[in-house]
């Protein structure tokens, strides 16, 4: 039995099912899978679309990419060693962040009922 009204923040955060807050959204590091294993809800509709993308990048632009920065200031390192050191940093947080986003994108666009625009949506008025 579904859960009344799951806040979509918490459950994407956990990857867990918007509707039924059990089951996970993912099936893989980045995949999400086609339904819920606790509710069947059908997660085939999944349109993230480019948000989850644009919300990253903003934060690794506006926190890690400084911090790397005032590294490669303050040591003092040859451009180099900043690379080996703060790429790796960069990618692992990004796609981390990443996975979260998509799971709150995804919730957020379960509760709101929101889906992709077709042609025959505007051809209904």
């Amino acid at each position: 039995m579904a859960k009344a009204k799951l806040p979509p923040v918490e459950t994407g955060l956990r990857g867990k099912c918007p509707q039924c807050g059990e089951g996970t959204l993912f099936k893989g590091f980045l995949t999400f899978a086609d339904r819920c294993e606790a509710c069947h809800a059908d997660f085939t509709i999944e349109d993230a679309g480019d948000g989850p993308t644009v919300i990253v990048i903003f934060l690794v632009g506006i926190f890690i990419v400084p911090m790397a920065l005032g590294f490669s200031m303050v040591v003092n390192a040859p451009m180099w060693v900043t690379f080996i050191i703060w790429i790796p940093i960069i990618i692992i947080v990004s796609l981390f962040l990443l996975r979260l986003m998509r799971g709150v994108m995804f919730n957020l666009q379960w509760k709101h009922d929101a889906r992709e625009v077709t042609s025959s949506d505007i051809k209904r008025g």
